[in-house]
């Protein structure tokens, strides 16, 4: 049945919220804790009827749920989304294949690939690997037994055509991309790609890949928080001269009002949305 609530804040938002078709099904998901395949962290992730799903948390600085006749205080918002396997499973066979310079690697088992010491998770996606994970890897089989190691041509081939599909389909979803250039697009799908990439090797052969200049996205970070630095420090600065130069003798100086609830122009490019178990 479907339920509405509201969103308590500086603007209120309806959210309705409906069960997922996609999910159907009578098994109870599991809650598993994986790698992330960017910063190798534990994450949560929700496994349910076949399908593996990321836990995204969202919280507003003011917010709280209305239940029928309850108020809860906390507003957060847990989403389970569903995620592609293949990229929580990369890193995995990546490091099961030990591949040492331009030797391709061994072939594996998947008992033996989705064994990860701590992190036992990995062994309810058994079946999910063996359905996807050809995507990206060669195969052998000796007699009833199935190997898989893990093939760079395939990788790439399928990373270019996750940005490609994400390219058609930014435009159509925000307007901001349409209105720029396709290659500044293919850039901007690329970073989001990345994501769920390792900068090392993938995210730079990628770019490579697709002809594209590698920009390290942790220097950008560094790089915008110096230029919000610098140019608050010129506005400082142009306001502390203007005063000056507006100043009369014999008259004392007007104290410039601060506006209430204003917040750093830094806050605007950062997401409240984290993973969280």
């Amino acid at each position: 049945m479907n339920s509405t609530v509201w969103w308590e804040g500086a603007e209120k938002t309806r959210v309705l919220i409906a069960p997922d078709s996609g999910c159907g099904g009578n098994e109870p998901g599991e809650l598993l804790t994986l790698c992330h395949p960017k910063s190798e962290n534990g994450t949560c992730y929700l496994f349910n009827n076949g399908m593996l799903q990321e836990i995204q948390w969202f919280k507003q600085s003011y917010g709280s749920w209305f239940l029928g006749d309850y108020i809860s205080q906390d507003g957060s918002l847990y989403m389970a989304t569903p995620v592609d396997p293949v990229f929580i499973l990369l890193p995995i066979f990546d490091k099961a294949r030990m591949k040492k310079g331009e030797d391709p690697g061994k072939f594996r088992q998947l008992d033996e690939i989705l064994y990860v010491e701590g992190y036992s998770g990995y062994q309810h996606l058994l079946a999910l690997a063996e359905k996807c994970m050809e995507i990206v890897c060669q195969t052998q089989e000796v007699g009833s037994m199935k190997f898989y190691r893990l093939d760079n041509s395939k990788v790439l081939a399928w990373l270019s055509f996750k940005v490609c599909c994400l390219k058609k389909t930014l435009p159509e979803l925000d307007k901001n991309y349409a209105a720029q250039d396709e290659q500044q697009t293919l850039v901007d799908a690329v970073s989001i790609v990345g994501e769920y990439l390792k900068t090392e090797p993938w995210l730079k052969l990628l770019y490579d890949h697709l002809g594209l200049e590698f920009v390290d996205p942790t220097m950008k970070e560094t790089n915008v928080e110096s230029l919000l630095t610098v140019d608050e420090n010129n506005m400082a600065s142009s306001n502390s001269f203007q005063e000056k130069a507006n100043k009369k003798p014999g008259k004392p100086t007007k104290q410039a009002k601060l506006e209430t609830g204003s917040k750093n122009i830094r806050d605007m490019f950062s997401r409240a949305c984290k993973k969280k178990c």
